[in-house]
């Protein structure tokens, strides 16, 4: 088998193998669906309750890309800014590093103070959360262009401004769509984490109601929702920065 297909094969063969697994475990030891549900009960509690994983899932994933758009922006804005210049890293840096220590959780319930329950809180949690990898990359993008680049561009009249856009900016791209992927999962957390405090609708809300009423499965198939939402967003951004950064893995097999 070739080493191509083997590498597409093999998140398939590990996929299946796990929940294989998982189902021999729970009927093996005749594990109690309360306790840890075999993936299928799990699937048809997916079926059972198709309609409102559908919708809540819709709604996370409305919260989720709008917060995540917002951070994309903030964060591409923001990052340049503190690569651009020493001043504004010093003053910002140490502001953004005490603001992402804080638990998010913590920040909910000043939103719904805010703001209400409901979708803006969510949106805003999942803005919270995942802008801050994204300045932290793009800085460190800017950040790593190499000083004697930098003088020879200077040599031939390249001001500040030509070299941080035709050399500074795209040798951050790399480190811009890296962020994306690990910022897109963190502002599902997000959104997530705001629907099971502050929220009517939403896969955290759905999971939340559902451990109330001791509906285990239904707990596990918003994980299994929220499972794919993440993975697909993933792999969006992840073909997203093959597209755009395909120079930088030129090397890679």
């Amino acid at each position: 088998m070739q080493t191509k297909t083997k590498e597409k094969l093999a998140p398939w063969a590990v996929t299946i193998g796990l929940f294989v697994g998982w189902e021999g475990i729970c009927r093996l030891f005749d594990v109690p669906s309360y306790f840890l549900p075999a993936p299928t009960v799990i699937f048809e509690a997916m079926v059972e309750f198709r309609e409102a994983l559908v919708e809540d899932s819709l709604q996370t994933l409305f919260s989720t890309a709008v917060g995540f758009l917002m951070a994309v922006v903030f964060g591409l804005v923001l990052g340049i800014a503190v690569g651009w210049s020493k001043t504004i890293y010093n003053g910002l840096y140490p502001v953004m590093v005490g603001f992402n220590s804080i638990p998010k959780v913590a920040v909910v319930p000043i939103l719904v103070l805010w703001f209400g329950i409901g979708t803006i809180p969510a949106i805003f949690t999942a803005f919270l959360i995942s802008f801050f990898p994204i300045v932290v990359n793009v800085a460190t993008g800017l950040a790593t262009t190499e000083p004697e680049l930098e003088d020879v561009l200077r040599s031939l009249g390249a001001s500040k401004l030509d070299i941080m856009l035709k050399v500074g900016i795209p040798g951050a791209l790399p480190y811009f769509f890296g962020s994306l992927k690990v910022a897109i999962t963190l502002a599902f957390v997000g959104a997530v984490v705001s629907e099971t405090v502050a929220s009517n609708n939403g896969l955290g809300h759905l999971m939340l109601s559902a451990q109330a009423n001791f509906e285990v499965p239904l707990v596990f198939a918003g994980l299994m929702a929220l499972a794919v939402e993440g993975i697909v967003m993933y792999a969006l951004f992840a073909l997203i920065e093959m597209r755009f950064t395909r120079w930088a893995f030129r090397g890679q097999h």
